[in-house]
């Protein structure tokens, strides 16, 4: 790898342990799109879920038991679907569908954080309910599996229903967590292996890919001390705007095609 594209992983990757830190809230969904640059969109999905999966540790460990289990129950059956219906529309798409299709998400996302206080700032308390909790595990699921950005669609399932702060950060933490444990088979197993159509086409997390996530994991917990640092240091609100901007134009760059690491050689 060039050093544009180590520089735009390794920045990814911090983000892992920032966003889990809790500073900045959905800033998590700026790591795919970033390691797609640096990576391809096959490679990058695959790298990042053993990284995703070892940030979640941290942050279960400081959101412990401060959730609404009743959420994973109304959620889960419907993500597992979107993961089987995810790993196999990526094994389908080529390359450049799914810079596309990231590239969407990225800006749904960031069209999504801004407006969320507004489109959640009225009407009744939201009670939960497998009718609604279906539809919305298995966009999770698909979402997830293409760019790991369940974020919008956990946000708008939980934020109907007026959490306190702490047990609406708490179970997302817990519900992505599940979230990416359940990817785990689906993406280190392909069809060939076991012969059952649930799972992709081709492995998405490889001996390659794994080795890869190793060199870069002692990013994460260093992006977990960045992340305590700056809410400490630095006023959120600012900060979150620059990051969204940057979301903002790396999904049209992967929409555009346009090779913005060639800025940097």
């Amino acid at each position: 790898m060039d050093w544009p594209s180590l520089l735009l992983a390794g920045f990814a990757v911090m983000f892992i342990g920032v966003a889990k830190a809790g500073f900045g809230g959905g800033l998590g969904m700026l790591v795919t799109p970033l390691c797609v640059l640096a990576f391809g969109p096959k490679t990058a999905v695959g790298i990042l879920l053993p990284l995703l999966c070892a940030g979640d540790l941290f942050s279960l460990y400081y959101y412990w038991r401060r959730w609404r289990l009743d959420n994973l129950i109304f959620l889960l059956p419907g993500v597992l679907i979107g993961v089987v219906i995810g790993v196999q529309l990526i094994g389908q798409c080529s390359p450049r569908q799914l810079n596309v299709a990231i590239g969407v998400i990225a800006i749904l996302f960031a069209g999504f954080q801004i407006a969320k206080d507004r489109l959640f700032q009225a009407g009744s308390v939201f009670i939960p309910n497998h009718r609604l909790g279906l539809p919305c595990g298995i966009g999770m699921g698909i979402t997830s599996t293409f760019a790991h950005g369940a974020g919008p669609v956990a946000a708008m399932f939980l934020l109907p229903q007026r959490l306190p702060k702490d047990i609406f950060v708490g179970t997302s933490v817990l519900l992505f967590t599940c979230v990416n444990w359940i990817k785990l088979p689906f993406f280190c197993i392909d069809q060939s292996r076991l012969n059952w159509p649930i799972f992709a086409p081709q492995a998405l997390i490889t001996s390659a890919t794994l080795h890869t996530s190793v060199k870069f994991f002692p990013l994460v917990p260093l992006g977990v001390w960045l992340g305590v640092w700056l809410n400490r240091r630095f006023s959120e609100a600012v900060f979150v705007k620059v990051i969204y901007s940057i979301l903002l134009i790396t999904g049209l760059q992967l929409i555009v095609n346009f090779d913005l690491a060639a800025w940097f050689r």
